[in-house]
């Protein structure tokens, strides 16, 4: 038996979190747009992948929930993997210049290795770290890492990062 007890941590407090720090109350565009790298390390068969990545993020709830779509293509030798995720995150403002947020969400996974094609569906838990230029939130850079967990053949469980630059779309 699996032990959940750690992603259903992180999920009650996600829900459950309190309004200590709030986003800031400036006005920010309509959606951040990311753009960056990505690295993987898969802990089921110890192989690591590396590739770019992508992701449009919206607040439809300010202070509470922020909705970010993203696709990472990550390759190493024979293989490639398309990943599509959309996470559920909830964010706080640290400073002016600095917000962190706790995303959790499905995830779909396409994988082609040595030819054997593959689909399958996971969950992802990832922290997110936002440092911003100046207080308008314009541009910045983020830190994410992430862990995945795949429903398909294997269950096979991963930690990742990816990192880059933000934009705000106004």
């Amino acid at each position: 038996m699996r032990n959940y007890a750690p992603v259903l941590v992180i999920a009650v407090a996600f829900i459950c979190s309190g309004r200590s720090l709030t986003q800031s109350a400036e006005k920010e565009g309509a959606a951040v747009l990311e753009l960056g790298a990505a690295a993987g390390r898969s802990l089921t068969d110890s192989q690591s992948n590396f590739g770019p990545t992508v992701a449009v993020e919206i607040t439809p709830i300010e202070n509470w929930l922020e909705l970010e779509a993203g696709v990472t293509p990550l390759f190493r030798h024979h293989s490639t993997e398309w990943s599509v995720d959309f996470l559920f995150k909830k964010p706080w403002t640290i400073s002016d210049e600095m917000e962190f947020m706790v995303g959790i969400g499905p995830e779909w996974i396409h994988s082609n290795a040595y030819g054997v094609k593959m689909n399958s569906a996971g969950a992802e838990v990832a922290p997110d770290f936002m440092f911003w230029s100046s207080k308008k939130h314009r541009f910045g850079w983020y830190l994410e890492p992430s862990y995945e967990y795949k429903f398909g053949p294997g269950h096979e469980h991963s930690l990742g990062v990816s990192g880059g630059l933000l934009i705000s779309i106004p």
